[in-house]
């Protein structure tokens, strides 16, 4: 399926392309025949990015700044792409912010700011790019970058827990209005990816790091290549009759995390055995 042709001629706009997962998505879209297009609030990042990407791939990226949360800025965003490339058939919210800390300590700005890029960001990309789509009768696809606890939600995070969420359901709000206009509209729920920039501050001791590693089945962290798999695989033609879903790709993190009694990973073999020998004794 990953044959360099997958992406052909498909204009994709990554935002937040530049750096982390974004831009690790943007390189593997290049390597399978697309156009991209990277966002971002910083100018000297994204050129930067935009020649290292062209180097390393042969594809055409364009870099445009864009503050997300800013709808005036939004529109301009999307004009730029348009008048460069003529189209835009994918848009890959990806743009985000977090950190942790109790919820208590948090102030009305640092809820604003998560919101702001994730939520509202997202929403207004999406509904700007959507009325260019519906006017102009193109079957566009939108893939929203979610989280492993936009669902269930999570405590120390809870700005991005509920901006997430949000997400989420504008996600499948939309597929099932727009459908009828031939737009698609998924998400991905990533596990630990490490990021240069989200990792740090999600992950900023070993021992914090090391609580994470102890509750994912397969005992690693993602590769970027994997998501970006994954990402190329839903925003092309053979992902076709998808849509309005929530696909994990998380290590195995959100089951062990609703099961009761998967915390008894931490039992080691001498003290199952010793509990065997005690159950024996009891006769049961």
């Amino acid at each position: 399926m990953f044959e360099p042709g997958l992406l052909k001629e498909k204009v994709i706009l990554v935002t937040g392309g530049g750096t982390g997962l974004g831009r690790s998505m943007s390189t593997r879209f290049l390597e399978l025949g697309a156009r991209v297009a990277i966002a971002g609030r910083r100018q000297e990042v994204l050129e930067r990015a935009a020649q290292e990407m062209m180097a390393e791939t042969g594809g055409e990226v364009l870099g445009v700044p864009c503050d997300v949360r800013d709808p005036e800025a939004v529109v301009s965003l999307m004009n730029s792409v348009l008048g460069h490339f003529g189209r835009i058939d994918v848009l890959v919210n990806n743009a985000a912010g977090n950190f942790i800390s109790p919820t208590e300590r948090l102030s009305h700005r640092a809820v604003g700011a998560v919101l702001g890029i994730v939520l509202h960001g997202t929403f207004y990309c999406t509904l700007e790019l959507g009325k260019r789509w519906i006017a102009s009768a193109h079957k566009g696809v939108v893939l929203n970058i979610a989280t492993t606890y936009a669902e269930g939600g999570s405590g120390y995070v809870v700005p991005s827990a509920v901006a997430k969420a949000g997400v989420v359901a504008l996600t499948r709000s939309l597929a099932a209005e727009w459908g009828k206009y031939g737009i698609r509209l998924n998400a991905i729920a990533p596990g630990p990816f490490p990021t240069e920039g989200a990792w740090s501050r999600l992950m900023p001791t070993p021992e914090i790091e090391k609580l994470f590693m102890e509750r994912i089945p397969l005992r690693r962290v993602g590769e970027h290549k994997e998501l970006a798999n994954l990402a190329a695989y839903l925003i092309s033609d053979y992902a076709g009759f998808i849509t309005g879903d929530l696909i994990y790709i998380d290590g195995g993190e959100k089951v062990w995390g609703s099961g009761e009694f998967n915390v008894l990973d931490a039992v080691t073999k001498e003290q199952w055995d010793a509990l065997e020998a005690m159950r024996k004794k009891q006769g049961g």
